[in-house]
C-alpha cells in the first residue's frame, strides 16, 4: 500500500451508539467510567483503522474528561475522527454524548484524545498516510494536536530526566 495516500479527516469519522443497559451501570445507575473508556477506545480504533487502512493499536489515552454521567436507558453516542498523523502515529479525538431516545436531546458527557500507532504484518511500526485537513475546524484540530504531542513528549522527557 502506498503511503503517499492523502486522507481527509472526514474519511476517518466513526460514529457508534451503545444502549446503556443495567450491566453497564454502577450503583448510581450511570455507566461505569471503565465501560465508557472501552467504548471510546473501540470508536477511536475504528477511526484510526479507516485512516491507516490496517492494524492499529492504542499507544496512549492522553486525556479523558468526564463532564456528565450517562444514565441507564439512555444512548451513548460516540464520535471519533483522526486529528493529526505523524510518521507512524496518529491522534484521534472522541466526543461522547448521552442521547435521550424519547426526545433526541443530546448532552455532551465526555471528551478524549488517544494516540494510536500503525503496525505491519510482523507487528512492527509502519508509516501512515498523510492527513490533509480541509475545513477551518479540521485545521484547528490539526494544529492543537501538535501542541498536545509536544506537551506529551516534553512530559516524557521530564519524567526520564527525573529518573537519572
Amino acid at each position: 500500500m502506498s503511503m503517499d495516500r492523502i486522507v481527509h479527516p472526514t474519511e476517518t469519522r466513526c460514529e457508534m451508539t451503545q444502549l446503556v443497559l443495567p450491566g453497564d451501570c454502577n450503583a448510581l445507575d450511570t455507566a461505569f467510567g471503565g465501560k465508557v473508556v472501552s467504548w471510546v477506545d473501540v470508536c477511536a480504533a475504528v477511526a484510526c483503522q479507516r485512516f491507516a487502512r490496517g492494524t492499529v493499536v492504542t499507544a496512549a489515552i492522553d486525556s479523558l474528561s468526564f463532564k456528565a454521567p450517562i444514565r441507564r436507558g439512555k444512548v451513548a453516542v460516540l464520535q471519533a475522527m483522526v486529528n493529526r498523523a505523524w510518521r507512524t502515529s496518529m491522534e484521534v479525538g472522541v466526543r461522547v454524548d448521552e442521547e435521550n431516545p424519547e426526545t433526541g436531546e443530546r448532552i455532551h458527557t465526555s471528551s478524549a484524545y488517544l494516540t494510536f500507532v500503525a503496525l505491519d504484518a510482523d507487528h512492527a511500526l509502519r508509516t501512515v498516510p498523510t492527513l490533509a485537513p480541509q475545513s477551518e475546524l479540521e485545521t484547528r484540530r490539526w494544529r492543537e494536536a501538535q501542541v498536545r504531542r509536544e506537551a506529551r513528549l516534553a512530559m516524557r522527557d521530564r519524567v526520564q530526566a527525573g529518573r537519572s
